[in-house]
């Protein structure tokens, strides 16, 4: 199914289920097929409308050329206006972080739960450049996508080098390059240096549920807590047991539970 947003651009995305509204944001390399994305939304379909989209650059969803975050908050706003005018939301890693940044700015979200929004509260991890994004949109503009990649997953995700390397010789590095530009993306709904965006938190008015891994880095966890504390009506959980990957069996239960409530 397709939706329009506000700029022209076609949103693609799967409706499943049926219930009350649920819209599900990805982060850094998914679409809606992505195995935990499409996992997750088979869960919660059992009890809940979900809306799986693809975000603006990949999948099916169309693109422009310029991106501001303004462009992608206005995407999740014709999802949810196609869900019936409201919706939860949950949005994971720098989907996270793009929920709560549309929240902020008013869409009708009645629900909005986050994992891991990659925020840097401490120094529990090294620092971004404050003009990573910038960085990342010069090495596309010359078509170095391949180094995108490595530059995103060694400095923004912390994959060690040598892993990357070896990423580099598996079959998927080519799909992996092929989104490299939508790092670009992820790095301007982050901010600079992935500061908490305290401003547009403390905006937020739906009830909010911050997750974190118990095996993910100690500056997800801070991350997590940090959005709890700023959010006016937020609580903090952490799922034992898993990481930054989560499988959607495990993460299913908490989001159902939450949005049920």
């Amino acid at each position: 199914m397709h939706v329009t947003s506000a700029d022209g651009t076609t949103v693609a995305y799967d409706k499943t289920g049926s219930g009350p509204a649920v819209v599900l944001v990805q982060g850094g390399f998914s679409d809606r097929t992505h195995p935990i994305w499409a996992g997750l939304a088979a869960a919660l379909s059992e009890e809940f409308t979900v809306y799986n989209y693809d975000r603006r650059g990949r999948g099916d969803s169309g693109d422009s050329e310029s991106y501001e975050v303004e462009r992608e908050i206005e995407d999740l706003a014709a999802v949810i206006e196609a869900a019936g005018g409201s919706a939860a939301v949950f949005g994971g890693s720098s989907g996270g972080a793009l929920a709560l940044r549309a929240a902020a700015a008013g869409l009708p979200i009645t629900k909005l739960a986050v994992y891991e929004p990659p925020f840097i509260v401490d120094d529990s991890r090294a620092p971004i450049a404050e003009d990573f994004r910038e960085q990342l949109a010069t090495l596309v503009a010359e078509g170095k996508r391949g180094e995108v990649v490595e530059r995103f997953m060694v400095e923004a995700a912390e994959v060690p080098a040598e892993m990357v390397g070896q990423m580099q010789e598996s079959p998927f590095w080519d799909g992996m390059k092929a989104v490299a530009h939508t790092l670009v993306y992820e790095a301007a709904v982050c901010g600079p240096g992935n500061r908490l965006p305290v401003e547009d938190l403390e905006k937020v008015k739906a009830p909010t549920l911050a997750l974190a891994g118990g095996n993910s880095g100690a500056w997800m966890q801070s991350a997590g807590k940090a959005v709890a504390q700023t959010v006016p009506n937020a609580e903090f959980t952490v799922l034992d047991g898993h990481g930054h990957d989560i499988a959607p069996e495990a993460l299913a239960p908490p989001l159902a539970a939450y949005f049920r409530d």
